[in-house]
């Protein structure tokens, strides 16, 4: 008989069990019961906004010296914790164990630049003595807490995109009301235990579990809240967008990543980088590398070692060391990845190597003689699938790599300083990464994306210019 572990609500500084229905979460790869998790009720979200809101008034007193030393003894304990969030997160999301302890030390890391950049918020003085008639009057401006903020996490990151949330946000002054992903909540709900270690008061950081369709909507949409930041589907996004009301929203929305191979890449650069950058946490990274341009001179070479890198991944249990693709976050998600490249071949696409699946493990997966139509290419797969494209010119490759709706991050490998500079003004995205993946992110950077991939930055002290708001000051002397 399986053991039924019921976890619980951080509500008002209390663990406490919920009233309502429980659902199970199980592990992906081997079916085993990991734990049920409430789905909260209309009334313990309500307690927990009306705790958040509460503590509005703690947190946003709290000296940035206290703040500061809150979060880096969160950071500490995140640390001290690592193998058993490590494993949290590889049994609840599929994530192989040695990018999950990855996550962990980026995560310790996050609230480590957070506490620094807590002691660095400040504004500076405006010079009124440029306006006519403001001669005798001194001007600066502040920068204050935004208010209580609801953060709405996803399943790929259960870590460090709630860290990216949850710090930056308590660094501010503001209070946080977490919805974790449904699929990992267990790493969240550790963390919050961590955070009730390091010493934050009641209600500074409160979390509930449950859908976005019933919990999601009524955190985004009560006025007693400044800020959401969500993390997630461009559709719920936007749907997240259109019923919030007068608050600021962030929204992280994702990608269908490319990068760009010159005639002059090297190769000693690309191939250590490409292939962990595509399938890693089989490909469920917003981030991922899904389409690949290449130069023809260079196409045969480059299509022959990365077939062969891709090969020699080993996938199976995420929990074993060696592993290096585990499985989807569910197995209707697999289903849907296949449906999407036997869409794809059946309409000319060429299946170099993968497309085979056991439950929710989706075999690394390369195609070629793909066309822009397809959704292997339109769309973001979210999946360990990657499509091979030849070019002719470097403008070709940049407009093929603009030729979507998205525009978070981009790559391209050259050794040319012109061709570098050329990339960065001719793609439209967030970032550009070059001699690297579009998958390259440093935590204290600055990151988000254009067009379809979201609203606003991410990356500590950016994330705390959204969470403040300009207070101007000004002495009439």
């Amino acid at each position: 008989m399986e053991t039924q572990m019921v976890e619980r609500l951080l509500i008002g500084g209390e663990w406490v069990e919920g009233r309502g229905d429980t659902y199970e979460l199980r592990n992906q790869y081997d079916g085993s019961l990991l734990a049920r998790v409430p789905l909260a009720t209309p009334a313990e979200v309500e307690a927990a906004l009306a705790s958040t809101v509460a503590a509005f008034s703690v947190v946003s007193a709290m000296p940035a010296h206290r703040r500061a030393a809150l979060l880096y003894a969160t950071a500490d304990l995140i640390s001290r914790d690592r193998e058993a969030l490590g494993r949290s997160i590889a049994q609840e999301g599929g994530k192989a164990l040695k990018f999950a302890l990855g996550e962990v030390d980026r995560a310790s890391q996050t609230f480590r630049f957070a506490g620094e950049e807590a002691k660095r918020i400040h504004g500076e003085t405006v010079p009124m003595d440029a306006a006519i008639g403001a001669e005798r009057r001194l001007g600066f401006w502040l920068r204050s807490p935004r208010g209580p903020v609801v953060a709405i996490s996803p399943f790929n990151f259960p870590l460090n995109l709630v860290a990216h949330k949850v710090a930056p946000a308590l660094a501010a002054g503001n209070s946080v009301l977490l919805k974790p992903a449904s699929s990992t909540p267990l790493t969240a709900l550790h963390l919050g235990r961590l955070l009730m270690e390091a010493g934050w008061p009641a209600g500074a950081i409160n979390i509930i579990t449950g859908s976005g369709g019933t919990v999601g909507d009524a955190l985004t949409t009560d006025p007693r809240i400044a800020l959401v930041s969500f993390t997630g589907s461009a559709a719920v996004g936007r749907g997240i967008l259109a019923r919030a009301g007068l608050k600021r929203v962030i929204l992280e929305l994702g990608s269908n990543s490319a990068v760009v191979v010159a005639e002059d890449a090297d190769f000693r650069k690309v191939f250590p980088s490409v292939v962990p950058a595509s399938f890693a946490n089989s490909g469920q990274i917003c981030l991922s590398v899904q389409r690949l341009y290449v130069y023809r001179s260079r196409w045969d070479e480059f299509v022959e070692r990365f077939v062969a890198h891709t090969k020699a991944l080993r996938v199976g249990d995420p929990l074993d060391p060696t592993t290096d693709v585990g499985p989807m976050i569910s197995e209707g998600e697999a289903e849907r990845a296949e449906a999407w490249i036997a869409e794809a071949t059946a309409a000319g696409a060429k299946l170099l190597v993968g497309g085979s699946r056991r439950g929710a493990v989706l075999m690394p997966t390369v195609l070629s003689d793909v066309t822009r139509d397809m959704k292997v290419m339109a769309l973001e797969v979210f999946a360990p699938v990657v499509s091979l494209v030849p070019f002719d010119t470097i403008d070709e490759a940049f407009a093929m790599a603009n030729d979507t709706g998205y525009g978070l991050q981009a790559g391209i490998f050259t050794e040319s300083l012109d061709t570098a500079f050329r990339a960065v003004r001719s793609m439209d995205v967030g970032g550009v990464m070059v001699n690297d993946t579009s998958n390259f992110r440093v935590d204290h950077m600055p990151y988000g994306g254009m067009k379809g991939s979201g609203l606003g930055r991410e990356g500590l002290r950016f994330a705390i210019e959204e969470m403040t708001e300009i207070k101007m000051v000004v002495l009439n002397l």
